[in-house]
């Protein structure tokens, strides 16, 4: 009877292997190269991928890393439940999580290195999907930029929903998931408040340079003829700018990390040089990280903690960057490559999200979210993209309901929160700010 049993499972796994190889083999048998459909699709595809990694991932993702890296290692549990766990303060926690995106200037993919730190260090449910949402949506550079180019009106309407959503979507997660809240409030109610091995003023000051570097290095560029306002003295500066929070953080890793001076004069020294010789903002970039990851590594005195925060960094790379590749293909092919002056249709062409979203009915706003939700937006760009959608007769209520729903959500992002807490979490997440961009737009539509 076992043996019937192996046998039998054996030529289930080697009917799978046949069943993969033949549909694979049919896909590519089949595939419509001759459609122009599908090859701008690739097209599309090929370029949402190269612009991402170009402009994305090395500026953006590479800092977002470390930060992580900071919160998993440096920053206590303790510390993360006092503000964030199931025993803290409510208005204390929620407070905490729904203006952090007015201090990050992240995107949907930039926070989930952050979210699954503050969320492995025991954060409570709640402020931490306030903390996942409002991260991208409460990005006050956004809001700016979107009072600027799409009307005051919008801009606060945006800035108004994205605070009220962060604090209704953690609470209303908390909610449906108390009992597991409720069991986690009572195990940490028997963690023993372990005291910070360093004072807290200079693991913040750390943390705080790295934000700031990741800060200016993405500074938007300003809007056609403001060449007076502060943000454009900011973009015609900022590379000056991270370079002087990139002393900060020599002077940090010296004077609160006590990592050999030399070890990292050399290595700012290195990076001063690339900048010289190349010019490259993202050579530089590459440069300094690496520097930075291999003087910590080589660190052997204390207790490891140097080690260990560039150890963790890789750990959650490791983790996310594999699905938010795949997620960036699938969005691409699909929806299409949009951003600066680029615009490449996907299978689904951009002509029939501007027919399905025009007026203020209840279905071109849930339409509106749902494509919001699963299109990927870098920092700043839904701006530009959603002038052009309203150019082409998109309603204002639409809009404002992609705005609130399209900037904190995307299709990669959607595979690595699975990844953090669970397909069924995951999608209950997903569907609260699908239903409440759709109400909000219906709202404000109606206005």
């Amino acid at each position: 009877m076992r043996n019937e049993y192996i046998l039998i499972m054996e030529l289930k796994k080697e009917l799978q292997i046949l069943l993969w190889m033949v549909a694979i083999f049919l896909a590519i048998f089949f595939l419509p190269i001759e459609s122009t459909v599908f090859t701008t699709a690739v097209d599309a595809t090929l370029d949402l991928s190269r612009w991402y990694a170009r402009e994305h991932v090395i500026l953006c993702l590479l800092p977002a890393f470390l930060i992580a890296g900071v919160i998993s290692v440096f920053v206590s549990q303790a510390s993360v439940i006092k503000y964030f766990g199931a025993r803290a303060k409510k208005w204390v926690a929620y407070t905490v999580a729904s203006v952090s995106g007015t201090i990050l200037a992240v995107c949907s993919c930039t926070i989930l290195p952050l979210f699954s730190s503050i969320h492995k260090r025991g954060a409570g449910l709640g402020p931490a999907i306030a903390f996942l949402y409002s991260g991208p949506a409460i990005n006050i550079l956004a809001i700016i930029l979107t009072a600027r180019i799409l009307g005051f009106e919008m801009g606060v309407a945006r800035f108004i929903g994205a605070v009220l959503f962060s604090v209704v979507i953690g609470v209303t997660m908390s909610l449906i998931y108390r009992k597991e809240e409720k069991a986690k409030r009572e195990e940490q109610m028997n963690f023993p408040d372990v005291p910070e091995t360093r004072p807290i003023w200079q693991t913040s000051l750390h943390f705080f340079t790295l934000v700031l570097i990741l800060v200016f290095a993405n500074w938007g560029t300003p809007g056609a003829g403001d060449t007076n306002s502060a943000w454009h003295f900011i973009w015609a500066n900022k590379w000056y700018i991270t370079g002087v929070f990139g002393l900060v953080l020599v002077w940090s890793m010296i004077y609160i990390l006590k990592l050999k001076p030399w070890q990292v004069l050399i290595g700012a020294v290195v990076t001063a040089i690339s900048a010289l010789l190349f010019a490259n903002p993202l050579i530089s970039m590459v440069v300094g990280i690496a520097a930075v990851s291999s003087i910590a590594l080589m660190d052997q005195s204390g207790d490891g903690e140097n080690r260990e925060w560039i150890l963790s960094s890789w750990g959650f790379t490791k983790q996310i960057v594999p699905l938010l590749a795949i997620g960036v293909v699938i969005a691409g092919f699909l929806l299409g490559s949009t951003h600066d002056d680029v615009s490449i249709p996907g299978v689904i062409p951009n002509q029939w999200i501007s027919w399905l979203v025009g007026g203020n009915s209840v279905s071109a706003n849930f339409f509106a979210s749902i494509v919001g939700a699963f299109m990927y937006f870098a920092t700043l760009t839904e701006v530009p993209i959603l002038q052009g959608l309203i150019a082409s007769g998109m309603g204002k209520g639409p809009a404002l309901a992609l705005l609130l729903a399209g900037p904190s959500l995307s299709l990669p992002n959607m595979l690595v929160i699975r990844g953090v807490m669970g397909t069924q979490k995951t999608v209950v997440y997903v569907l609260i700010v699908i239903v409440l961009s759709t109400i909000a737009g219906l709202i404000y539509g109606a206005l």
